[in-house]
Order: structure tokens, then C-alpha cells, then sequence
């Protein structure tokens, strides 16, 4: 029983860990429409109006593309090169400071 308990512990620690993890990424705020293929400056005329007409903004880094938790924090970074603090929840990102790479 004690070594069921002790198993039991462990993986709800592992799970704790896991479900959120704190860091920093360098990528492009651009919008879910377009994603990784608007990942450049190029198009941050066009993600600005993707933004404003309701597409979601986004932190596009390498080829992963992660949600914002509050699109707020990057509304003044959209097209743009970024380097953001925060915690990883899943696929989102709850931003804690962003500033422009």
C-alpha cells in the first residue's frame, strides 16, 4: 500500500510540472489565419487587419504556433519580432512581458 501511495504522489507531481512551464520565447506575433507562413515582417500589414476583423493574434516560433491568453499584452506587437516571457499552459501562452527582439 505505501508503495501505491508513493507511485501515486510521484505522478501527480510529475503531472503539477508538467501542466504549466515558465519561459521565454523569440518568434512573430502574427494571426491564427495564416500562422506559420505569416511569420515574417513582411506580412504585418496583413496580420494587423486579420487581428482587427477577429482572427486571433498569435506567437508563431520555428514552426510552432502558440495561442495568447490575453491578446491585449501583444496587441501593440503584432507583425513584429518578439521576445516574450511567460508561462506555457498547453498550446497557450500566458504572457508576462513582451518586447520587440
Amino acid at each position: 500500500m505505501k508503495k501505491y501511495f508513493i507511485a501515486v504522489v510521484f505522478a501527480m507531481v510529475a503531472m503539477t510540472t508538467q501542466a504549466s512551464d515558465k519561459g521565454t520565447w523569440t518568434g512573430f506575433i502574427t494571426d491564427d489565419h495564416c500562422g506559420v507562413k505569416s511569420a515574417n515582417e513582411g506580412h504585418a500589414d496583413c496580420a494587423k487587419k486579420c487581428v482587427a476583423g477577429g482572427k486571433a493574434a498569435v506567437l508563431v516560433v520555428g514552426d510552432k504556433m502558440y495561442k495568447i491568453s490575453d491578446p491585449q499584452k501583444v496587441a501593440d506587437f503584432i507583425g513584429q519580432k518578439v521576445i516574450v516571457k511567460g508561462e506555457l499552459n498547453g498550446d497557450a501562452i500566458d504572457v508576462q512581458k513582451v518586447k520587440k527582439a
